[in-house]
């Protein structure tokens, strides 16, 4: 079965509704009644361990990353703790990406250090960092590729091998990418985890995360921490996102189409400094993205030439992009890293990966690129003044 196909039809075929149901019902009971005392272990008891609902979505998302298991969470930055604490103790040690959303950060340096997690941070563009920060108490290593907000690439196949030869189990966050352009399981992680308030929602109408395996151990340990976190997707949000994910192949489609045309018109405009976008040759690592990815997705910075009351001003000249944080949905968003989704990372460290006041990160709609563009020409008319 292919992608857009299992998009529709996993989780959802009418032979495992009650009523043959063509949509999954909402199952909004927290409870659920039994016969008899032998049966309070089978089935759904409660729903923070196990929704009907739910269950659909984490099958979805399963398929679409080719995963055995899926599990579904309250927000990402909720199953990316859940990862952590599942899987780590006081003193296991974690090689990342120097280039992380910044809620990501804040989660590691200020939250998951007080319980004795520790991290390091390399330019993970280079396989080689990955293995020299490597050190006898590295449990995991975690990507994401693309980066937010720089698109910077990792080579999930080049460090698994890497990881996989010291017993190290490799955790991609794949949000920026989507399952329909990359699949990091299939690359060698062992863990692949999302924001589903982005592509996999694709509305900007649901905060949720996901969990994708293929190791029934892994499975068993995040699926344990799950309910006894308990920081699980609601029924009504779990639905949202599968109706979400029925157009995903099409969504995706039209942000990659739309994002190529806008980093093209960027990459050309006398005002920019510098677009990352992974689908133009200019991007240093186009070879990389061509070779595990199967497109380039909706998402791009780019640098304005001045500095941030510019930058500021571009943004606030917009008519029909949103100002405002998030990606991932059917309308266009822009944003200013330095002082919204990477506030929280001191200036110092932002500036030394690359994102600079003057950076400007992009989530591309589906609308008419043309308004877009034309969109996009009414901040650089306001900032040339």
């Amino acid at each position: 079965m292919r992608f857009s196909t299992k998009a529709i039809h996993i989780g959802e075929e009418p032979e495992r509704m009650q009523y043959g149901d063509v949509v999954s019902p909402i199952h909004l009971s927290t409870t659920f009644a039994k016969k008899s005392i032998k049966e309070v272990e089978e089935g759904y008891v409660y729903s923070r361990s196990g929704n009907p609902t739910r269950n659909s979505l984490e099958r979805k998302l399963a398929a679409l990353e080719n995963a055995k298991y899926g599990l579904a969470f309250s927000s990402g930055l909720a199953a990316e703790s859940t990862v952590l604490l599942a899987l780590l103790k006081k003193g296991d040690h974690v090689v990342t990406f120097d280039d992380l959303y910044g809620g990501t950060k804040r989660l590691f340096n200020q939250i998951m250090e007080r319980f004795g997690l520790e991290f390091t941070y390399v330019d993970a563009r280079n396989p080689e960092n990955v293995r020299k920060a490597i050190r006898k108490n590295t449990r995991m290593i975690w990507l994401e590729t693309p980066t937010n907000p720089l698109l910077k690439l990792a080579d999930i196949k080049a460090i698994a091998e890497i990881a996989h030869e010291e017993g190290i189990i490799v955790v991609v966050d794949n949000t920026f990418a989507s399952p329909y352009f990359q699949n990091p399981l299939d690359l060698g992680a062992d863990i692949v985890l999302h924001s589903v308030t982005k592509y996999l929602g694709g509305h900007s109408d649901v905060v949720g995360g996901a969990v994708m395996v293929n190791d029934e151990e892994l499975y068993e340990k995040l699926k344990f921490h799950q309910n006894a976190v308990g920081a699980v997707l609601s029924p009504f949000d779990s639905w949202l996102v599968m109706r979400g994910i029925k157009t995903l192949s099409l969504r995706m489609e039209r942000h990659e189409k739309n994002a190529m045309a806008i980093a093209k018109y960027l990459e050309g405009h006398p005002l920019v400094k510098r677009v990352y976008y992974p689908g133009l040759p200019s991007h240093p690592q186009h070879e990389l993205a061509k070779r595990q990815m199967s497109g380039f997705g909706g998402m791009l910075s780019f640098e304005l030439k001045g500095g941030l009351e510019k930058a500021i001003k571009f943004v606030e000249s917009l008519e029909i992009f949103a100002l405002a944080e998030s990606l991932g949905g059917v309308e266009s968003l822009i944003e200013l890293p330095a002082i919204m989704t990477h506030a929280s990372v001191p200036k110092e460290e932002r500036e030394r990966v690359g994102i600079r006041d003057s950076l400007i990160r992009v989530s591309v709609g589906i609308e008419d690129v043309e308004d877009l563009i034309e969109d996009l020409e009414r901040g650089f008319q306001a900032v040339g003044e």
